[in-house]
């Protein structure tokens, strides 16, 4: 299993959609095994996005990052991140296609929404910002049963 972080940006916080996205990353069968709430403070909002530093919507997005509360959360399942990465859809709200997060919540090019590592290097750089080892809750999800078929020892 996979696991990824996904962050809900001040924009979902402000306008109510916690719950939806939440919502959403369980119905397709993601397990949650972290989740916080908290205020990015300039030096880890500055480490989540050092790799935009120098261009020119950098400190913009620190500035929105840093601007109300986000919600972390640390979801596991199979292809976890490419899977959350299509939930959410193309990077601008405009741009996504209707039935994704951003596709159906999301009409600017610079508030998007939601935040989801992009590689499992990016993961495993990202969750230790947000949650030590021992907030991450590993425990049996007993309807995974239900949610992967196992075929010769692999899930399909």
């Amino acid at each position: 299993m996979e696991r990824t972080l996904v962050v809900v940006k001040p924009d979902a916080v402000q306008r109510q959609l916690v719950g939806e996205i939440v919502s959403r990353l369980e119905r397709k069968g993601l397990k949650i095994v972290a989740m916080k709430m908290l205020t990015l403070d300039l030096p880890l909002a500055r480490r989540m996005y050092a790799v935009h530093e120098g261009k020119e919507f950098h400190e913009p997005l620190i500035a929105f990052m840093t601007a109300s509360p986000v919600v972390a959360i640390v979801v596991v399942g199979n292809e976890a991140i490419p899977v959350v990465r299509e939930m959410l859809g193309p990077t601008f709200g405009p741009d996504a296609p209707a039935g994704t997060i951003r596709g159906d919540f999301g009409m600017s090019r610079r508030y998007n929404l939601v935040h989801a590592s992009d590689s499992p290097a990016s993961a495993d750089h990202e969750i230790p910002l947000f949650f030590d080892e021992s907030d991450i809750q590993d425990y049996p999800l007993d309807a995974e049963h239900w949610i992967y078929a196992e075929y010769k020892g692999e899930l399909i």
